[in-house]
């Protein structure tokens, strides 16, 4: 039996009442008092999160600049220190190997934060494809060196700020401050203004050894205010409604990022020729033959991951990822659909066990904050 793996926070997560379950190999909180309820509090006032078992990859060195822009999708060169973008990974065929968030550190210095089912596969495909020498180049995973809270929720601010001295309404969207005081605490953190919830917040990464004090004093500082601990249930409900994708649903190793539309972290017309690049540039210039859509239910029943989507009596595509939106209150999903299916408006059948029920396609996300 493999033991599964636990983040430092693991220890409290008992005192507030998490229900755990096997993710990926980790023994994560699926939910604390329940997700509908962690849900609104993350929509109306802030959660919590421990999300210390992504992983972490360093990329450094004279070279690393010419490196990523042959790896990764997104222009490197665009980045400053303090400032941050997402991209991603590809294989040659355009499939997503990774979505990733690249954090410039300081010149020739950056911080690749990964999906942690994907994080040593993502190491050996880096490592596979570094043709430099170890004076040029250097990649390290430094997972083991990191662990990483999300505060998420229109009083994420508010409620941080109480902590720290650092100005934290300077920090804009994908910036972030590398050195980061948090009252009593050892340890100093990254603190950046990104989440995977559709609402402002920030991720903190910082020591292993200062974060489950971090996370207590967070739930402390915020309890006023209504912030709750949340868990993966919630953070996938979130996301969903965000349009934000998960890995292995929206994206994989036969989904394109062009397919999955999200193609305005691919640039293709950067000098450099990444991993896929062909393939991408092919399909953002003549289309796709397939894309993904939202879905909304006319029938009573919820489009599941991975249910047939049917038009005509033939499979035109699959459900990725389907819910009863906490936020909207309707039964919605996102599918991969053959190209001819996907206008605003197509109604189509969704393969619910035994039945066929009706759904339109609507536009997304589904969810947008209010700025």
């Amino acid at each position: 039996m493999t033991t599964l793996k636990k983040t430092p926070v693991y220890p409290e997560y008992e005192k507030y009442g998490a229900k755990t379950i096997d993710f990926g190999g980790w023994d994560l909180p699926v939910q604390f008092s329940g997700i509908k309820e962690e849900h609104e509090a993350t929509r109306t006032k802030a959660s919590l999160f421990d999300v210390s078992h992504m992983g972490e990859i360093v990329v450094r060195g004279e070279k690393s600049v010419e490196y990523l822009q042959k790896m990764t999708t997104n222009d490197i060169s665009k980045l400053s220190p303090k400032k941050a973008h997402y991209t991603f990974l590809c294989n040659e065929n355009g499939g997503v190997v990774d979505d990733l968030i690249v954090y410039m550190l300081e010149e020739n210095n950056y911080l690749l934060v990964v999906n942690a089912a994907n994080t040593d596969k993502d190491y050996e495909w880096l490592t596979k494809h570094n043709s430099y020498t170890e004076s040029e180049l250097e990649i390290v995973n430094d997972s083991d060196n990191y662990a990483q809270l999300a505060i998420q929720g229109p009083l994420a601010e508010s409620i941080l700020q109480k902590l720290t001295e650092t100005d934290l309404s300077d920090i804009k969207p994908f910036r972030f401050e590398s050195d980061v005081a948090f009252e009593g605490i050892a340890d100093k953190a990254l603190v950046s203004r990104s989440g995977y919830t559709g609402e402002d917040g920030f991720e903190i990464y910082i020591a292993p050894a200062s974060v489950a004090e971090l996370w207590n004093l967070i739930l402390e500082s915020g309890k006023e205010d209504g912030i709750v601990p949340a868990g993966l249930g919630a953070r996938d409900t979130l996301r969903f409604e965000a349009n934000l994708p998960l890995y292995g649903q929206e994206l994989s190793e036969t989904i394109t990022p062009v397919e999955a539309g999200l193609k305005f972290a691919v640039k293709v017309d950067k000098e450099a020729d990444f991993i896929g690049k062909d393939v991408l540039k092919q399909q953002i210039e003549n289309g796709v033959t397939r894309k993904l859509v939202g879905i909304e239910m006319i029938d009573k029943g919820i489009p599941r991951t991975g249910y047939d989507v049917v038009s005509d009596e033939k499979v035109i595509g699959h459900v990725t990822t389907g819910t009863q939106s906490p936020t909207l209150k309707k039964n919605i999903g996102r599918a991969l659909l053959d190209i001819d299916y996907t206008e605003i408006g197509t109604e189509v059948l969704v393969q619910v066990r035994k039945r066929q029920l009706k759904a339109k396609v609507v536009a997304t996300p589904f969810y947008k904050r209010d700025k």
